[in-house]
This record gives structure tokens, sequence and C-alpha cells, in this order.
């Protein structure tokens, strides 16, 4: 898998730039579109295409006009091009993205301070530069862009950084005592606890060591290559291994990859998305080595699935799902 974003997420992230364009348009703006439209031909396709259902969306031409009347009317004045408010932006950019089909991940226009998803949530968002932020389910990400410098801080959960290439311009991405740093690629964070796992899945990325004292960088822990991830957890010893960018992007799509991992292990992952709660109390069931793609959001197929194969029962208790001999 090559991580390359799915028809629908290109159209969102055009539906996206057209409500950004339809309000202040700064040299940010301009460079993070024109960045955006030659990164792929399919982005100009998408481009054109929202753009048009933009215009011919109802209701549009009135409220851009009225918006315009509106600030016409104000002291001063509002210059035309900045006529339409965020809100009616928002709010036709909403309309564009039904008439596209988008389905359950909603991509946004970035108010460039900070993003969250509730249990079973994800986002899509497209940043000022023309980058691009997935957040997974019960995530956070706190936004600060000045002209030196991009960064993001994960305070929990997990997201898929895609970075608009800008030498000038680093891409840091905080997590615990972890910083991520990035020019132009493709990587993975999530942080649970004081636990950091970061997957590079295109570029190339340093994670450093924060200062606990003074919160800046202390030393490099790692520069990774395509299909490494590097795992930190509290005190031990950070550990560097493979993992394919299908296996770390799954969740995009709604599913979940085991490949010979523990039952408690794919349990926990599955719990993280909602739905009935998986538990396995039995040390021998918690040990049993799972392959398999799953739902994230059918835990009762994942419980069903495994009473089959290994001849095990499924115990409900409210909306718990016990895994039992």
């Amino acid at each position: 898998m090559s991580g390359k974003p799915h028809p629908a997420s290109i159209d969102a992230e055009a539906a996206a730039w057209v409500a950004r364009l339809q309000g202040e348009r700064t040299d940010s703006i301009e460079r993070g579109l024109h960045a955006w439209l030659e990164a792929d031909p399919a982005h100009c396709a998408a481009f054109e295409r929202a753009t048009e259902i933009w215009t011919l969306l109802p209701g549009a031409v009135r409220c851009m006009d009225a918006e315009r009347r509106m600030h016409a009317r104000a002291p001063g004045g509002v210059p035309a091009w900045r006529s339409v408010t965020r809100r009616s932006a928002l709010a036709l950019a909403a309309s564009v993205l039904v008439a596209f089909g988008v389905g359950t991940t909603w991509m946004l226009v970035a108010p460039e301070q900070g993003y969250a998803t509730a249990v079973g949530e994800q986002k899509v968002a497209v940043l000022e530069d023309g980058s691009r932020i997935a957040l997974n389910t019960n995530s956070r990400v706190d936004i600060d862009f000045t002209p030196g410098t991009r960064t993001i801080r994960l305070d929990h959960g997990e997201a898929m950084f895609e970075v608009a290439h800008n030498a000038t311009r680093p891409f840091i991405v905080t997590a615990g005592d972890k910083q991520v740093r990035a020019i132009g690629t493709v990587f993975l964070v999530r942080r649970e606890g004081d636990s950091v796992t970061v997957t590079l899945i295109d570029g190339k990325v340093a994670v450093t060591e924060l200062s606990p004292r003074t919160g800046t960088a202390a030393q490099a822990s790692a520069i990774l290559a395509p299909g490494e991830r590097f795992t930190a957890s509290g005190a031990r010893q950070p550990v560097i291994d493979t993992e394919s960018a299908e296996v770390a992007t799954a969740w995009r799509h709604g599913q979940a990859i085991f490949r010979d991992t523990p039952m408690a292990e794919a349990v926990a992952e599955l719990n993280r998305y909602g739905g009935a709660k998986l538990v396995v109390t039995d040390p021998r069931l918690a040990a049993l080595p799972i392959s398999g793609v799953f739902a994230t959001n059918e835990t009762r197929d994942f419980a069903e699935a495994m009473a089959a194969l290994h001849g095990l029962h499924v115990r409900k208790q409210g909306e718990t799902l016990q895994i039992v001999p």
C-alpha cells in the first residue's frame, strides 16, 4: 500500500480549499493551494469539480452577495474578496462535501488551533500550507504555525501527517517527551500515556528526545527510513522495527490488520474504537496469536470469529463481550 489518498478524500480536500478561498486569501493560503495542486494531477481535477459544484449550490451566490452587502454597510467597508465569512464558507463547504458523497470521515478547513475526535470518530484537516492531518479515534492535536515553523502537539491518540514540502519551515510534531521533525514526508504518531510510536511511510524524519526541564530538543534518538517504526515507552530503551504501510494505515479504511498479534493486544486495539467492549481474562486466550483483517467498529464480529476459529464462546454481559474457553 502506497498511502495514496482515496479519491473521495481528495474530493473532500478540494472542497475545503474552495471554502477557504471564499475567505481571506493570504499569501500562505495561496502558496498552500499551489503546492497542493502541483502535488498530484488528481488534485487539479478534483479542484475543478469542487469549483463547479460550489457555483451550482443553491444559495451560494445569494449568500455571498448578502455578505457583500452587509460588509458594504459596515463602517469602512470590506474588500469584495474578503466578503464571505468563515461561518458561511464552512456551511457551504459542508454542502460541497454532501454533494461529493463523503462518508463518516470529515474534511475540515483548519482553524489553526486544534482538533479532537471522539471515540470511534475520524477527521481529516487541510492546514494553511497544504499539509494534511488525519486523526484517528479519541485523539487531539494542537496547532501552532508561525512564519518560521509549523508545530503540532499530539496530546493523545493517533494522527497521520502528510507534510507539504518547505525546507525553510520545518514541520515539528511533539508527543510527550518526543519530538518528530520533518520537511516533506508522510508519517504517523501515536501517543498512549507515556508510550509514543512513530511510523514512517515516506520521506525521512528525525525523532528527538526533549529535555524534561526546558522542553527543548536534547538529543537525536533516531532517524527513520520508510517502513521503520520507532517505539518508546517510559524509561525503557526505544525500539526500532519495521511495519508495513498497509498495517499502519489500515484505520484510515476502518480496519485493523493483525499478524500473529496476541489476542490481548488485538482486543485492546479494537476497544479503542467503541462499540461493545471486548474482554479476555484467560491468560491462555490472551496469548493466542491472531491474524486477519477486522472492521474496527464491529467488535461483535471479531468475538464471533474468534469463537468459531478456536472453539471458544462469547458471553454477553450488558455492553461487554467476554471471550471465554
